[in-house]
């Protein structure tokens, strides 16, 4: 008997990796993704470390056995550079990860200065650092903590409101000068950032690139599953942690992507 072909689970700990899950569908048009959103425990950037992994371990261990997907996207910065190595040692299944896109900021920037933008979990883990020791040793790295954000963009996405002067606050600290020059990238940390791009551009001291690292996630989850039949196709749906249901905005954003919320189909 044929084994059954299964979907893509994202997994993020809100809505901001629907940026990583719109870079899928623009390489996978046709490939069944199940967004699994861990509302009930956002933001994960106040989590203790070790309570996190648990956490983590154990609601992937629920959406595995539930959905049985081909291969997993982990579309969140913050759980990405914690919990991979407990979930790759668990599962057997293809897992893409997402983690600052420090190299391509290194090799990219013409002024020598680039800033990281992130929450407080992803700036303080040591794999940031591993990653700027090893890519941009020769490049003047700002590590900027944002505590606001992540959740200014899920607002945003759910009830369609932003708080300019807020987004303005927390983005400042990235726009530095040196003897040698002064920002021209930051790094999104983050995949709720990609949302707030207009609007952090609308209040930016300078124009900058925002570098967005969902690309570079869907181009690697292509490459892992290549033309693999056994994942599904056809239009998926969203679920929440919490049990909840997507406010209207956000429902006719989910739908509009092919994952409308598991509760409302």
């Amino acid at each position: 008997m044929a084994e059954r072909a299964g979907p893509i689970l994202v997994f993020d700990s809100g809505i901001g990796g629907l940026s990583v899950l719109d870079a899928i569908h623009t390489l996978l048009p046709t490939r069944q993704c199940i967004y699994a959103a861990d509302d009930a425990a956002f933001p994960y950037g106040e989590w203790e470390e070790a309570a996190l992994i648990e956490h983590i371990v154990r609601v992937m261990d629920g959406l595995v056995e539930a959905h049985a997907p081909r291969a997993i996207v982990i579309a969140c910065n913050t759980a990405s550079t914690l919990v991979l190595p407990a979930l790759r040692a668990r599962f057997s299944i293809p897992i893409v990860g997402t983690v600052p896109a420090i190299k391509p900021a290194a090799g990219r920037t013409k002024s020598g200065v680039i800033s990281v933008l992130a929450t407080p979990g992803t700036i303080a883990r040591d794999y940031t650092r591993q990653l700027i020791q090893q890519f941009a040793a020769d490049v003047h790295v700002e590590l900027v903590a944002s505590r606001r954000l992540a959740a200014i963009a899920e607002k945003l996405l759910q009830e369609d409101e932003i708080d300019t002067e807020a987004v303005r606050e927390e983005i400042l600290p990235c726009f530095i000068e040196t003897e040698n020059g002064r920002t021209d990238i930051v790094v999104l940390g983050c995949t709720h950032y990609p949302f707030l791009i207009p609007h952090m551009s609308a209040v930016a001291p300078w124009p900058v690139d925002w570098l967005d690292p969902a690309p570079a996630i869907a181009q690697r989850l292509a490459t892992l599953i290549g033309n693999n039949r056994r994942i599904a196709e056809g239009e998926g749906f969203t679920l929440f942690t919490s049990g909840a249901s997507a406010p209207r905005p956000l429902a006719g954003m989910l739908r509009a992507r092919g994952v409308p919320v598991a509760s409302d189909q």
